[in-house]
């Protein structure tokens, strides 16, 4: 169990770090691109974030009974 939260955590933090950088490459070009995404972008960012957070937190109470 604690090596699929493991994976799933990585994937998570990995996913977070692409929607960033793809926001702030974005903001950073501006044009119609961010002007539709930008705000989407953000939230799916924050999305990941406590997701990656949940994870962590399970994976906490998992080895905390080791």
């Amino acid at each position: 169990m604690s090596d699929t939260l493991t994976i799933l955590l990585f994937v998570a933090m990995g996913l977070t770090l692409v929607v960033l950088f793809t926001g702030l490459v974005s903001m950073a070009r501006g044009g119609e691109f961010n002007r539709k995404n930008s705000n989407r972008l953000m939230r799916l960012r924050v999305v990941f974030q406590v997701i990656a957070v949940l994870i962590f937190i399970l994976l906490a109470f998992v080895f905390k009974g080791d």
